[in-house]
């Protein structure tokens, strides 16, 4: 349950970048033009914003297109109260996550606002404060957590290992005394520490995969933009950390075994 614990933790830490771009490149940041602007001038700015190179993503909004958005926000009849058509011509951008920072947002919208016929340009600027300072937050609180769940592993595995190694210390005593080296009964006990730690390891790495596949299953949209490599390697990890961890145990738990004397094996 512990290494199944960890294991998770780590796919929220290794992936935690990946959601924090995915979200910052749905920020929707709009440049709206004035009334006077034509289709033709209008689309020259979007031709040029269009090759930009913190642009990911940009759609031409037109007046029609604009007209007919505001007609499923507020009704048909909207339009009635207007003699003419006030939706004004708008270009909606994506960026590219790496420009999704305050500093980096001022210059862009420097840049855009620079721009002939452009009236102003709109964006959340607060959800994306809040977007950065959360996934700093999910970093610091994940790091916190991957080392207290390894401490916990630890504590727990080297406690189950030690009880069941201290159970079969009269056969350890036994061999010693018949003149077994300590090489000798320690190799049976760290293969078995191996092979305890393997199969917990494949048992967390199976139910993670579950976890994984209910994920893909259920919440599509999210799992796209998890790192696949960096599943592998939380993935591969997880056997590795198993087996460490109660082999490193086995071990010092082993030779203070072979250590006792006669008289400490009562106690």
């Amino acid at each position: 349950m512990v290494l199944l614990l960890a294991g998770l933790t780590g796919l929220l830490a290794v992936n935690a970048k990946a959601v924090s771009a995915y979200f910052k490149e749905n920020i929707k940041i709009s440049v709206i033009f004035e009334e006077i602007a034509s289709d033709e001038e209008a689309k020259q700015v979007f031709e040029k914003l269009s090759n930009k190179k913190y642009v990911k993503k940009a759609d031409y909004i037109s007046k029609e297109q604009g007209a007919k958005e505001m007609k499923e926000i507020l009704g048909e009849d909207f339009l009635d109260l207007f003699d003419v058509n006030p939706i004004p011509i708008s270009i909606d951008l994506l960026l590219k996550a790496n420009y999704l920072e305050s500093d980096s947002l001022a210059l862009i919208e420097k840049e855009l606002s620079s721009f002939l016929l452009v009236r102003e340009v709109v964006y959340q600027d607060s959800l994306v404060k809040v977007i950065n300072d959360n996934v700093e937050k999910v970093g610091y609180v994940s790091a916190v957590l991957i080392v207290l769940l390894m401490f916990i592993s630890f504590v727990l595995i080297n406690n189950t290992v030690r009880l069941n190694l201290y159970s079969k210390r009269f056969v350890v005593y036994t061999m010693k005394l018949v003149g077994a080296k300590r090489s000798f009964i320690r190799k049976p006990l760290l293969v078995k520490g191996v092979w305890q730690g393997l199969i917990s390891s494949v048992i967390s790495v199976g139910l993670i995969v579950v976890v994984i596949y209910m994920m893909e299953r259920d919440l599509p949209q999210l799992f796209e933009i998890l790192d696949l490599r960096m599943i592998a390697v939380v993935l591969a990890a997880v056997p590795v950390l198993g087996v460490v961890l109660c082999l490193v145990s086995t071990f010092f738990i082993a030779n203070r075994l072979v250590s006792m004397s006669g008289d400490d094996i009562y106690y």
